[in-house]
């Protein structure tokens, strides 16, 4: 997987307690950063999903069955 580099900046505790965490687990601070964001990042979908579904109960996000999704892009089920 190709890497991009990110510039951002942190409060100073935070930063303090990533030096600690990243030295006790001895693991890269990149290393615990990623490992951090992937964790919220799978919480947040469950939020996210939660989210959608209260809209389809209340009405206010439309679905669409398989049929009416292949015939709008022209496909054979």
């Amino acid at each position: 997987m190709a890497t991009v580099k990110k510039l951002i900046s942190l409060d100073e505790n935070v930063a303090k307690e990533l030096d600690r965490v990243a030295s006790a687990l001895s693991v890269s601070q990149r290393e615990l950063i990623e490992s951090a964001l992937d964790f919220y990042f799978d919480y947040t979908d469950g939020i996210l999903a939660d989210k959608i579904t209260d809209e389809i109960r209340a009405g206010t996000m439309k679905t669409y069955s398989s049929e009416e999704v292949y015939k709008e892009l022209g496909i054979e089920p």
